[in-house]
């Protein structure tokens, strides 16, 4: 039995025929599309290394069913740079250090994108830190993420300001 499915994956739509309902958008991200940068860490929810966008709100990929999400806009760590030019967000992590090892930084930088976007992030690190909180990284490049957090928004915001002035 096959079951349709159109996605929205960075800008790109996708008719996809799902040959079993429990496939997660991790697995078909990963596996059928060839979108390796999420990153499969747990597999339980429970390090933030499978995060991406899902209609503009950060989720967990390997906890969510492909089938579900049908219609969705996906974005993923491949979608987020404009061909040459970094999201602010990368640039920032990278002027931070804001990742050693690298495997986490794909489902950081997503989470972090999100949360700027949800207007959740404040100026406070504390409060970045806590919304950043379901993201692990075992390297422990936690202050460098935050001021990394930090600038890319206020970058961001001084974008967005230029722009609509």
């Amino acid at each position: 039995m096959n079951l349709p499915i159109t996605l929205t994956i960075n800008g790109v739509r996708r008719d996809i025929a799902l040959d079993d309902p429990r496939v997660t958008l991790l697995d078909l991200l990963r596996e059928r599309l060839d979108l390796t940068g999420t990153k499969k860490g747990c597999d339980r929810g429970q390090c933030g290394a499978c995060t991406i966008l899902v209609d503009g709100r950060r989720i967990n990929s390997c906890l969510a069913l492909a089938v579900s999400h049908d219609g969705a806009e996906i974005l993923t760590i491949e979608g987020v740079a404009q061909g040459d030019e970094l999201h602010p967000v990368q640039a920032a992590f990278i002027a931070h250090d804001g990742f050693q090892c690298g495997f986490c930084t794909p489902g950081q930088v997503m989470s972090a994108i999100g949360l700027i976007e949800e207007g959740q992030a404040g100026n406070d690190p504390e409060r970045v830190r806590e919304c950043m909180s379901g993201n692990l990284c075992r390297c422990g490049a936690y202050a460098g993420i935050t001021k990394a957090v930090l600038e890319a928004q206020d970058n961001m915001t001084a974008t967005s300001r230029r722009r609509s002035a």
